[in-house]
Order: structure tokens, then C-alpha cells, then sequence
């Protein structure tokens, strides 16, 4: 046996570690696992960090390693060596994660011993240590053990107020100021947020303390959040489910992020800004874009938008959008037009960030996609000139009019108040408004698909 032999060396471990590399060397290595799990207690920092790794590999898609660890109680015998160390180093952390990581992924009974060991006051010493190198498999353990058949006992764990809940600010923080964007951490935000519908929970947790802007209640944290669900949704549609309140939840903090924003300052790039406020603002209405696309499996299944249509998700959309300064191709006619006067949306609002025209309108197109509902709305609130307005090109505003084309598209088909609206707009004014004269360009219904079209008008 290993131990019997005397063998403690960093150069004899050091081979080990090498061996333990490909699966024909943790093969002849497998009796090395209980001696060096015996090992760990007494372990100076430089042993313990060589026998970790060797404990890593040796679980690396082992069955038979991954038993015997648990049998042995490796989880907590390795939980207890890792933070023994008076100054818990970063690659001493990221080699006891990636070991317990390792025998998490062999099944329900390995990921309920890991997180025996670990939570909650482990989890949390883990936490702290503020290292990317860390982040990673810390959220691969705490994603992994949060799966299986007991997976949604330990989410309710991870997101009790005292217990498990600090872990996961520690974790968004680091993953904020590190500009962290690993898969693990990913899809770990998304479970517990979209999957387990623990959004709001974590949200209100992340608080403030950071630095937000001033007048308003946004953090780095809740930016980065945002900006991570955001990413999943879009990269991932297909394999997500997403509830009505989720969407909801994104729908209020969207409302909040315009209602506590100053509009006054015309932004300059696109997402992310670094202004917390600002950025939460355009995750919210690119959630809100993905999440209205979104259709359920099941034709009995309500619609995740469904929601927050009912809480008045157009009417505020509207609101946004016509409180804006006019798209940048028409401020320039009308600029031309009058001279010297002081142009009449001088005290409109301005965009905060490079697309957030686009996304407004983006969102609408979505809500309006085979919803008649929408249509009736959009026209009842005297919304179908602005949505017009919007065909245009929009210097800061890419797709602006690719998208506000789909947007009248979808408010005209088979609906025909709204075709009449048009049409009626058109017979008592041959383009859509005296600015948009200035382009030289008009609207008009194609007799043969009812869609609408901009045509020259010359």
C-alpha cells in the first residue's frame, strides 16, 4: 500500500499526479484513493495541494473511485482539510471544488455527500475566496447539486434569507468585478432564477452597496444578473422553460428601472453601458423581447407573456417609445426645416444607451405576433402612427427600421380595423407625417398580401 511504503514526497506525488492523468493510470491508482484521503489531515499546504489534485483526477468519471469516496467520507474529509489552512489560498479552493465537483456528477447519492459537507458554512468560507479560478467550480458543485432527484430541496436551501442566499450574492459579486462569464456560473443564475423561480428572491438580495447611480436602486450586481439571463435565453430557447412569473417580475423591473432613470443624457454605446441603471433598463426589455418570442410546448400552456400583457406591458411600451425624441433621419428634416427655431422635441427624452428605440420596438413586434388582442390595443391606444414613425433609420439605433417594418407587419395581418386605420391615414395624408415627407417616402397596403409597405413617393 501507498502509505505503508512511506511515499510523501512532492516528487513521488507529483508522478502520481501525472499518472492519475489518463484513465489507464487512475486505473492502476485506485487502491492510492483511501490512503490519500487518510493523508489529507496532516497535510502540509504543499502535500495537501498535490493530493486534492490527485484526488480530482482520480474521481474524473471514475464510478468505482466516486463510491469509495463517499463510502470513506471524502466530501467532508476534504472540506475539513481545504479550510484547515489558516489562509485559504485560491488554488487550494479550486482543487477541493473540482474533486468534490468530480464525485457530485456520480449520482443523487454522491451530490447529497457533497453538499452534507459543504453547506452552509463552507460553502460560504469557499465563497469568499474572490478568485475566477474558484468561481467556476464552486458553481459547477453547487449546479450539479442542485440537479437530481433531490436538486429542489437543496435550490430551497441555497435561496433561504440566511443560510444560502449570502453564498449566492458572493458568488454575483465576484462574477460581477471579474467580468466572470463560465458556462457553470450560467446556468446555475438560470436554475435558480427562470427554472426555480427564485428571480425575485435573488434580485431583492443583491441590495445596492456597490456604487449605483445616483437616484436610482440598481447595482452592478443586478446588471450583470440581468445580463447573464439575458444571455442564456437568447443562446439557449429551445431547452428552457420560462413561467408567467418570471416575466412578470422582468416587466416590474423594467418599469422601475424608466421610472427612476434621467432620460436627459443621450447614451453612446450599446449594452452593457457600465451604468448599472441604465444597463438593468436594456436587459430587461431584451428578456422581455426573448421571453414574448417564447411559446410554450402545449397549445393549454399560457404564454409567458401573457402575464405581463395583462399588466399593461403595450400600454407602458407605447409610453417609452413616444416620450422619445424622433428618430434621428426626421430630428435632422425637421432641423432643416426650421432654421434657427428651437427644434419642437428639445425636451423629449433621449435613448440611454445605443438601441434602446430598437428594443422598445422590438419587444412590440413580439407582443404583436399572432395576437389580435395586441393589434385591438395597439390601435386603441393610438399607437399605429408611432409605430409608422419608427420606419426609418435611426443613427444609434441598428435594425430600427427592420424592425419597425416586422412591428407593422404583424399590427396590419388579418386585422382589418387596423388595414382601414392605414389606409384612412392615407387617403387624408399621402405620407406619415410632414417630416417623413422630407425622406421622400410613404406607406402603403399591398393590395395582393395586406402587408404594409414604405414606398418612394416620387
Amino acid at each position: 500500500m501507498w502509505r505503508d511504503e512511506g511515499i510523501e514526497d512532492e516528487e513521488t506525488l507529483s508522478a502520481f499526479l501525472e499518472a492519475s492523468r489518463t484513465r489507464e493510470g487512475r486505473a492502476a491508482l485506485s487502491d492510492a484513493l483511501a490512503d490519500t484521503l487518510h493523508l489529507l489531515p496532516a497535510s502540509p499546504a504543499p502535500l495537501l495541494l498535490l493530493r486534492l489534485r490527485l484526488l480530482r483526477n482520480l474521481l474524473a468519471g471514475d464510478a468505482l473511485n466516486q463510491g469509495t469516496f463517499v463510502l470513506l467520507s471524502g466530501p467532508a474529509a476534504v472540506v475539513s482539510a481545504a479550510l484547515s489552512i489558516p489562509a485559504l489560498s485560491p488554488d487550494l479552493a479550486r482543487a477541493a471544488l473540482q474533486a468534490l465537483g468530480n464525485a457530485a456528477l456520480g449520482g443523487d447519492r454522491h451530490r447529497e455527500a457533497v453538499w452534507d459537507a459543504l453547506f452552509p458554512g463552507a460553502l460560504r468560507e469557499f465563497a469568499r475566496v474572490r478568485d475566477a479560478g474558484v468561481l467556476d467550480p464552486l458553481c459547477m458543485v453547487l449546479d450539479t447539486c442542485c440537479s437530481g432527484d433531490g436538486g429542489h430541496g437543496r435550490v430551497e436551501e441555497l435561496c433561504h434569507e440566511d443560510l444560502g442566499l449570502p453564498v449566492l450574492v458572493e458568488l454575483v459579486a465576484t462574477a460581477s468585478r471579474l467580468g466572470h462569464k463560465e458556462e457553470w456560473l450560467e446556468w446555475l443564475l438560470f436554475k435558480i432564477c427562470v427554472e426555480e423561480e427564485k428571480f425575485k428572491t435573488l434580485f431583492a438580495a443583491l441590495g445596492s452597496t456597490d456604487g449605483g447611480e445616483s437616484g436610482n436602486e440598481f447595482s452592478a450586481k443586478h446588471a450583470f444578473l440581468m445580463g447573464t439571463l439575458s444571455k442564456c435565453l437568447t443562446e439557449r430557447p429551445e431547452e428552457v422553460s420560462i413561467s408567467n412569473s418570471f416575466a412578470l417580475h422582468v416587466f416590474n423591473i423594467l418599469k422601475h428601472a424608466a421610472e427612476t432613470l434621467d432620460f436627459t443624457c443621450r447614451g453612446s454605446s450599446e449594452l452593457p453601458t457600465g451604468l448599472p441603471g441604465i444597463d438593468v433598463l436594456g436587459y430587461s426589455l431584451v428578456l422581455l423581447k426573448d421571453i414574448c418570442a417564447w411559446e410554450p410546448s402545449s397549445s393549454e400552456t399560457e404564454a409567458p407573456v401573457d402575464s405581463p400583457l395583462q399588466a399593461g406591458l403595450v400600454k407602458r411600451l407605447l409610453k417609452y417609445l413616444g416620450e422619445l425624441e424622433p428618430p434621428s433621419t426626421i430630428r435632422k428634416a425637421m432641423a432643416k426645416e426650421q432654421g434657427d427655431q428651437q427644434p419642437a422635441f428639445a425636451t423629449a427624452k433621449v435613448c440611454p444607451y445605443n438601441g434602446y428605440r430598437r428594443d422598445l420596438v422590438a419587444v412590440i413586434a413580439n407582443c404583436l405576433h399572432g395576437r389580435k388582442q395586441v393589434q385591438d390595443e395597439v390601435r386603441q391606444l393610438n399607437g399605429i402612427m408611432l409605430l409608422l414613425q419608427q420606419c426609418v433609420i435611426d443613427e444609434g439605433n441598428a435594425y430600427l427600421r427592420e424592425w419597425a417594418l416586422l412591428t407593422v407587419k404583424y399590427l396590419l395581418e388579418e386585422n382589418e380595423e387596423n388595414q382601414k386605420e392605414v389606409s384612412e391615414l392615407q387617403m387624408q395624408e399621402p405620407i406619415l407625417t410632414p417630416e417623413v415627407a422630407e425622406l421622400g417616402l410613404r406607406v402603403e397596403i399591398d393590395k395582393k398580401t395586406g402587408h404594409p409597405k414604405l414606398v418612394n413617393s416620387s
